[in-house]
């Protein structure tokens, strides 16, 4: 405490005497980024387009200014992800396009505990060249006409992704075929519900998945032909699939396009702007996965969106592609990286970093090799980011401690001006730089919300710019986002350029467009990247869209406020309301999003019985950090289970909980009083979270009911 103490004294001091020649010595040596870097949040102009008793609207507009969005719209006339796709080949033809990083083979290694691992014995990126990924899509699609499929036909991709995921799509596209793309952690029913809705007859997986078709394959009947992305190290066996259908190897069919090159018939088929591109099944935090229809010119329409976000530079940036493409964010992403011809190279949770799960001890994780400048993340990956940085600190000394938490408020205040902080960052920040590669300046959040104190933690940490978007499948991506240049956290930024976001009166909840000082209400989007609808489900497409003026528009369920300069701000959510015995409401993804900080915490849910006056927690535990407190209780943890239901530990759990909400602003009657820790891990594959990491609270309920009713009976 002294010498925490004694750090700020000596601040307060240095700033005092020597805060003028520090500051001049600022602004002529080390003045932050070029502008051309970065747009700056407070010209982001917006309009009103409504307001009136019950609904308020705002909106941005495309700029002729914009370089990509003149270019590629405007003169260009490109409105289709294929005419896209030639585009940028004919503009960035010898350029790297698609990177995949050899594998050599697996190797068992053991740890300091005596468990043994696999891990991947990895070489160096391979790339192909645009002009070689567009020729290598032709004869895919060319491939997939010989196998039967037609212009107007549909097929699925059941795959992780990959540089063949990607290609076999512009394929795919190229003869105007439709897209059905599926998670990978969906699980089988699931997948096959897809499947079959979409009555597709051909079906591209990868060798990793192939035992999960051949489980599902007597449950679609409609499957004819299944495609296959291969093993780098492994052979595929595909015997059990080839006694019902035809299985084709990725290179088999781009071998038989290759053989057509004389056959005119076979030609590209071009697909129109509103012809479907894509039928995303949702992971979908209820009930079976819907599939939202999204045509060519919604992800078109949202790549323009994203120019106008940042400046990209086709020949010093470069992006890592790690998430799922099955996921619109990271498809809409990378149909924008390839719109700008910056290279994307291919990597997996697995491998993403130095300590990734599969990379073996002293070799180079993706990012080492890749060294990436733009990244897009989903909350989940930064908040463990955060987590294990604080954790490394946190078994450092004490006088390390106190120095770094100065260095975090030194940098914080000078970057907010502006300004660099070159001896910090060579003191304490470069080396943590590196675990994503060094060079990273710009990070793009969503898929979930993103906790205030992540976002400034890894904007100040890792010295970079940092976006959290507000989006969804059925929007194609089109919402709101921060602009980077924005050093305020906990918003979603103002609406993207030519996107409408409107409020409207949710009386059930006493949310309202005239409440002061800002308006609020349920959350509208509209923009020409606003999809068809769900595919089959005309009743649910009537329920959550509507047209207004020639906009199309959907309504997201979630309660928004819009401050004076046009930045939302999430602040509750329809299906989330609670209202306690006592007549309180609670906003349950609101708590959430502050608990979830918790370095205890990996994830958890919050239920509330309207007929009691308390929420409870459940809590999927961080294991390392939950056992460190059981230590200091003298509880034993060589059995993880038993740590979880001792009465102790989840004593301890809920106080620290109680604590932590109220640092983050929760209400008493808001923070959980009691806890159930679970000490099995919360996956897609378990079914509790989506593949995107949203927990799914209908079913952790249930699985849960029986403790909870314990809990609340005790």
């Amino acid at each position: 405490m002294a010498i925490k103490l004694s750090l700020w004294v000596l601040s307060a001091i240095l700033d005092i005497i020597l805060g003028p020649i520090h500051l001049i010595l600022h602004y002529l040596f080390f003045k932050k980024k070029d502008p051309k870097h970065s747009y700056d949040f407070k010209k982001a102009k917006f309009e009103k387009t409504v307001q009136n008793e019950n609904t308020y609207g705002i909106k941005r507009s495309f700029s002729e200014n914009n370089k990509p969005y003149n270019e590629i719209v405007l003169q260009a006339k490109v409105n289709t992800v294929f005419k896209a796709w030639k585009y940028s080949t004919q503009k960035n033809g010898d350029g790297n396009c698609f990177g995949t990083r050899e594998v050599f083979g697996e190797e068992d290694e053991q740890q300091k505990n005596g468990k043994i691992f696999k891990k991947l014995s990895l070489g160096n990126y391979k790339w192909i060249s645009y002009q070689e990924a567009y020729d290598t899509s032709l004869k895919f699609g060319r491939g997939l006409r010989k196998l039967g499929l037609k212009p107007g036909d549909k097929l699925a991709i059941y795959a992780e992704t990959r540089q063949e995921w990607i290609v076999s799509t512009f394929g795919a596209f190229s003869q105007n075929i439709t897209v059905c793309t599926l998670y990978t952690n969906l699980g089988v029913e699931a997948v096959a519900h897809g499947i079959n809705e979409t009555e597709v007859t051909t079906v591209i997986t990868s060798h990793d998945l192939m035992d999960n078709m051949a489980k599902m394959i007597s449950q679609c009947p409609n499957i004819e032909t299944v495609i296959y992305f291969k093993s780098p190290i492994f052979n595929t066996d595909s015997s059990m699939l080839q006694e019902k259908v035809v299985v084709s190897a990725f290179e088999s069919v781009i071998a038989l396009g290759e053989e057509q090159n004389h056959d005119q018939t076979l030609d590209v088929v071009e697909p129109g702007p509103d012809d479907i591109a894509i039928i995303m099944y949702t992971s979908g935090s209820t009930g079976n996965p819907k599939g939202v229809m999204l045509s060519h010119n919604n992800i078109v329409n949202t790549a323009m969106m994203i120019f106008h976000l940042i400046p990209f530079n086709s020949k010093s940036d470069m992006y890592i592609a790690y998430l799922p493409l099955a996921h619109i964010f990271e498809l809409c992403s990378e149909c924008t990286m390839a719109m700008m011809g910056i290279p994307i190279g291919f990597s997996s949770p697995n491998t993403l970093n130095d300590h990734a799960s599969k990379i073996k001890r002293g070799e180079k994780g993706d990012s080492s090799l890749l060294r990436p400048t733009i990244l897009c993340a989903v909350p989940l990956m930064l908040d463990r980011i955060y987590k294990n940085i604080l954790d490394v600190i946190g078994k450092k000394s004490p006088n390390l401690q106190s120095a770094f938490s100065f260095a975090m408020e030194y940098k914080k205040f000078w970057r907010e001006q502006g300004y660099e902080t070159p001896l910090m960052d060579r003191i304490f920040f470069n080396p943590i730089k590196q675990v994503l590669g060094g060079r990273l300046r710009f990070i793009l959040s969503g898929g979930a919300p993103l906790s205030p104190a992540t976002e400034g933690f890894v904007r100040t940490c890792l010295d970079l710019e940092t976006s959290q978007g507000y989006s969804m499948t059925e929007t194609c991506c089109s919402g709101t986002c921060c602009l980077p240049t924005d050093p305020r956290v906990g918003l979603v930024g103002p609406p993207f350029a030519g996107c409408e976001i409107r409020l409207i009166d949710w009386e059930e909840g006493n949310y309202r467009v005239t409440d002061k000082p800002n308006p609020r209400g349920e959350i509208v989007i509209g923009s020409k990247s606003i999809s068809k609808g769900y595919f089959k489900n005309p009743e649910k497409t009537a329920e959550e869209y509507f047209e207004e003026n020639g906009t199309r528009f959907f309504k997201s369920g979630d309660i928004g406020e819009i401050d004076r300069e046009g930045i939302l701000k999430i602040i509750d959510r329809k299906k989330d309301l609670v209202k306690l015995q006592h007549g309180e409401y609670v906003s349950l993804g609101k708590v959430e999003s502050q608990l979830k900080n918790h370095p205890v915490v990996e994830n958890l849910c919050i239920y509330g019985d309207s007929m009691k006056y308390h929420t409870i927690a459940v809590v999927c535990p961080n294991q390392g950090q939950l056992e460190a407190v059981a230590k200091e209780l003298g509880v034993d943890t060589s059995d993880f289970t038993a740590v979880c239901e001792s009465q102790a530990v989840k004593d301890r759990i809920a106080k620290m909980l109680m604590e932590h909400g109220k640092k983050s602003g929760l209400e008493k009657f808001e923070i959980p009083t009691k806890v159930f820790i679970c000490s099995n891990q919360w996956t897609p594959e378990s079914g509790l979270v989506t593949a995107a990491f949203k927990i799914k609270r209908k079913e952790i309920v249930a699985t849960y009911k029986e403790d909870i009713d314990k809990l609340y009976a005790n």
